[in-house]
């Protein structure tokens, strides 16, 4: 998915949608009643914030209330336990993560829902790349020299990341396979701790969002080795992505997206698609996504229970090659 030019669409997107889908979709198809979204994390939490924006929006859409219900714990899985049981009408949907849909069906064992099969796909909304970064110190400027540097110096090059199984130590597992080099990983409770180690040299790179690193590279205490996105980042426009310098095909994006228990009624997952359409354009929900280092973006149904299938399959293989599993 070409980033890139996402931003330039959506506004426009939003707006047809409007106009179309206010046409196309008849409103005994949008729910009747107050609609909730179930977010699996805690109040305050990036993905929280992006909900209340949307809840704002979607309920000027809809005409009826929307509010959060956030049920925090054990990387999401709580939230997503509770959408899946809830109602298949239109009431309930659930403000997915890429941890949580994607990357969680392989790490856990005895996952209580299938992301596949308990979930309507309703649509994809959000979505940004992870910065590859390093300490001013390191050798290695790019891509290339990195590669290299470590063929060099085998067992000798590290990584971190916030702990085992999140998004960015499984990134490192993908572009390790891609790459063909060895890192040693070094899990920490966290992403600020580990950017504190990164940034006293303690271990050589990590990938990380753009939100926490991006700040620290325009401080100059990181620099920036690639972007995982397929295309360049407005942020940084004269960084060169990953795919770029060599690795091509190479993306691993962080997302957001709305999901709808299993069995919701088609033309109810069309409405509500349609209803989120407009209020993605936005102003506010689209700076909200913006400032998160991610780009908003709109796709129907169809394309995002074809992404899903693409990103578990993906993911599952991260989990399996990092050797990464939770009872």
């Amino acid at each position: 998915m070409n980033i890139s030019l996402i931003r330039r669409a959506v506004l426009a997107a939003g707006a047809a949608l409007f106009a179309a889908g206010a046409a196309a979709q008849a409103p005994t198809h949008l729910p009747a009643k107050p609609v909730r979204i179930v977010v699996g994390y805690p109040a305050g939490q990036t993905v929280d914030i992006i909900a209340r924006d949307y809840a704002v929006s979607l309920a000027a859409e809809i005409g009826q209330p929307v509010y959060v219900d956030n049920r925090p714990g054990a990387n999401g899985i709580l939230g997503a336990s509770e959408a899946k049981k809830s109602a298949p009408d239109g009431t309930t949907l659930l403000l997915g993560t890429l941890g949580q849909m994607a990357i969680n069906p392989t790490l856990y064992k005895k996952l209580p829902y299938d992301t596949l099969k308990d979930f309507a796909p309703v649509a994809l909304t959000s979505i940004g790349p992870l910065l590859l970064v390093a300490p001013p110190s390191f050798p290695p400027n790019n891509v290339a020299e990195l590669v290299a540097y470590v063929k060099a110096n085998p067992g000798k090059v590290n990584y971190g990341s916030g702990g085992n199984g999140i998004t960015a130590h499984l990134a490192m597992e993908i572009f390790q396979a891609r790459a063909g080099v060895k890192l040693t990983h070094i899990p920490y409770k966290g992403s600020p701790a580990a950017l504190n180690d990164l940034m006293a040299g303690q271990i050589s790179l990590m990938f990380d969002a753009m939100p926490s690193a991006l700040p620290l590279v325009k401080a100059g205490k990181l620099k920036v080795l690639g972007i995982s996105s397929l295309a360049r980042n407005t942020q940084l426009a004269s960084t060169p992505t990953i795919n770029e310098q060599g690795l091509k095909g190479f993306e691993v994006l962080s997302w957001v997206g709305f999901f709808a228990p299993a069995g919701t009624p088609p033309e109810t997952v069309a409405a509500l698609n349609a209803a989120i359409g407009r209020a993605s354009a936005s102003t506010q929900v689209q700076n909200r996504i913006q400032a998160t280092g991610s780009e908003p973006v709109m796709e129907t149904p169809a394309y995002f229970a074809s992404f899903m299938q693409a990103e578990v399959k993906k993911w599952g293989k991260a989990v399996i090659d990092g050797g990464v599993q939770i009872d």
